[in-house]
């Protein structure tokens, strides 16, 4: 088996190496647009299955893994922020509540492909406007759903309790993807 992981996440690149995995790193070009009446708890198994999908055909022994996460509060998607000005907005939102996070795998072999999501959920303590711009300043969370990342100082200094995979909040479900790729 040749396993291709279609994102330029080092945090998924981190995972799947931990994991055991041996993996070439390819890029899908593919845009990711939400249906506009989608449920939240199906965005990332969308996303990541719309990814799989866009990628070309597979060859006999490759294996494909695509992934997406997403934030949810107070009933919205929280993305990746486009700017500073978002990115502590979103952190706003987050603070002293409780958020969901939902992160989508899909594997594509030469014939079917495997979509599941994982969810948890995370509380944080309040954060202070100040320590929002340290953290927006010093770790540039523009490539984080949510603004934020968990292995990060947000995380370590902030979250008050999770309840689920600190892996799944941190982009990738290794559960599931071990389960999947052994079956496999």
């Amino acid at each position: 088996m040749k396993l291709l992981l279609a994102s330029q996440s080092p945090r998924r690149k981190e995972l799947l190496t931990s994991l055991g995995f041996d993996f070439e790193v390819v890029k899908i070009d593919c845009e990711e647009i939400l249906p506009e009446m989608i449920r939240i708890e199906e965005a990332a198994a969308y996303l990541s299955e719309l990814k799989a999908e866009a990628f070309r055909e597979l060859k006999g022994d490759e294996v494909l893994l695509t992934a997406d996460t997403v934030v949810a509060a107070e009933e919205q998607i929280l993305g990746k922020p486009k700017d500073e000005n978002e990115a502590r907005h979103m952190l706003r939102m987050l603070s002293g509540k409780t958020h969901q996070v939902y992160t989508g795998i899909s594997i594509k072999t030469v014939d079917k492909i495997y979509t599941e999501t994982d969810v948890a959920e995370v509380e944080f303590d309040e954060i202070t406007d100040d320590e929002i711009n340290y953290y927006v300043q010093h770790y540039k969370p523009f490539d984080k759903a949510g603004s934020y990342g968990i292995q990060e100082w947000l995380g370590m200094a902030k979250i008050r309790k999770m309840n689920g995979s600190f892996y799944t909040i941190m982009g990738l479900p290794t559960h599931l993807v071990y389960k999947i790729l052994n079956e496999i």
